[in-house]
């Protein structure tokens, strides 16, 4: 039987997953049936259990559901209880084990696909939301020298590194106005892009050698990327990113990792 799979949000009509799983699908041979879940803003636990029920195998879950998916979740994997959300259920019969992928994923396309190592390299995380929640435990994990989070509100940013206290010496807060680079990989993950707004972090944060990636992705560069190529970095979206992290899920789910590059390049073209 062909084993079936979702993305649960809402909105979802945008959602590129069921496109990308597909294709992963189609490279390893896969029997899976993917496609969108559009979900009650006070259904997504009834939505859940629904496919349980019609023994669905797993789901990925994009906004607004990721906290409520790490509530619901039975177990939870260490990124996803350092992220404080869940992007990637499994329905594993003896309950629904909630992972995040997103972390693992930026990692990936920054050192795979951009050809940029993080070891002992310094890091600027604009944002100390849940977005940034989730990409900390696997920026750290990928060994760099130091990570710098730089928040509008400097308080926000000293709670998150206080709960990764086993990881001090790597961390470092500032303000917006405040930081001081250059840094070798700047992270923009605030949602300012979706405003068309850049975070006020002085020009001295790029140099020539930096890769400057925002989360966000579009038809055409975001502003945070045109202010950062304005200024010398190499710049790079989210893509890659989404690309990435269904990578990881689809792996999670068969057992078997799919190449990723043939399905970015696809992405882009389509964009």
């Amino acid at each position: 039987m062909t084993d079936r799979y979702c993305v649960i949000g809402n909105p979802i009509a945008h959602s590129k997953s069921p496109r990308i799983h597909g294709q992963y699908a189609a490279e390893l041979g896969e029997d899976i049936q993917y496609e969108q879940c559009l979900a009650p803003l006070d259904g997504f636990a009834a939505t859940v259990a629904r496919l349980v029920s019609e023994g669905y195998k797993g789901a990925n879950v994009t906004v607004p559901f990721k906290l409520e998916a790490a509530r619901l979740a039975t177990r939870l994997t260490a990124r996803a209880q350092a992220a404080g959300a869940v992007n990637t259920l499994v329905f594993d019969g003896d309950g629904i084990v909630g992972d995040n992928t997103d972390g693992v994923g930026l990692v990936a396309d920054i050192v795979r696909n951009a050809g940029v190592s993080l070891t002992d390299k310094r890091v600027l995380l604009l944002g100390a939301g849940g977005a940034a929640r989730g990409a900390l435990l696997p920026l750290l994990d990928a060994g760099p020298r130091q990570i710098v989070i730089a928040n509008r509100t400097l308080a926000t940013a000293e709670a998150l590194v206080a709960e990764f206290a086993d990881h001090a010496a790597r961390l470092a807060v500032s303000g917006f106005a405040d930081v001081e680079g250059p840094f070798d990989v700047i992270i923009n993950a605030t949602s300012a892009s979706l405003d068309a707004a850049v975070p006020p972090v002085p020009a001295s944060v790029f140099g020539p050698d930096t890769l400057a990636l925002d989360m966000m992705y579009g038809n055409k560069p975001t502003v945070f990327m045109d202010f950062a190529a304005g200024h010398g970095a190499a710049v790079r979206d989210g893509l890659g990113m989404l690309v990435e992290q269904a990578a990881e899920a689809f792996a999670l789910w068969r057992g078997k990792r799919p190449g990723t590059a043939h399905v970015l390049a696809s992405m882009r073209q389509s964009q």
